[in-house]
């Protein structure tokens, strides 16, 4: 009888895990159980040209990359825009002068330099896409990264869908 007993123990914290994961609404496969599809899209992202440490605040300047993913694997999307305002929200810069294309599956970057300031902390990219078809939404992202002697800092930033 212990002997039973211990065995069934064995299986109860994967008992526990799957029942959680049923309630709970857990994803166990580890990908998206659904699929985001769209014809265009203004994604808002924000984007760091510093940060603050310390009690002194003292700013930590940071290289940021904006990263535009066309993740569909069978049709381009045309990005429209990218733009970039400063903590205030006044236009700073518009990267694009005229659309580009990105083919399936593409990823197109835009640096702001470590030694730009001008965004600031609160600094954010519009960038906006469209599609003569429906296709996964790209995943747009800043990516922001820093080193300093001995201490190095980076992170992401996933930019969120604002209009469509």
């Amino acid at each position: 009888m212990k002997k039973k007993m211990r065995r069934s123990l064995k299986f109860l914290p994967f008992v526990f895990c799957f029942l959680s994961s049923l309630f709970f609404g857990i994803n166990t496969t580890g990908a998206a159980s659904e699929m985001f599809m769209s014809k265009g899209e203004a994604i808002y992202v924000p984007v760091y040209s510093h940060i603050y440490s310390g009690d002194r605040e003292h700013p930590f300047y940071l290289t940021a990359t904006l990263s535009v993913r066309n993740t569909d694997p069978k049709h381009a999307i045309t990005i429209l825009s990218v733009d970039y305002y400063d903590s205030k929200g006044k236009l700073l810069k518009p990267y694009l002068e005229n659309p580009v294309i990105l083919k399936p599956l593409a990823t197109n970057r835009y640096i702001i330099k470590e030694s730009d300031k001008s965004g600031g902390s609160g600094a954010n990219f519009i960038v906006k896409w469209k599609s003569s078809v429906k296709v996964n939404a790209p995943i747009v992202e800043s990516i922001m990264i820093s080193t300093k002697t001995q201490q190095g800092i980076s992170f992401i930033s996933r930019g969120r869908v604002i209009q469509e």
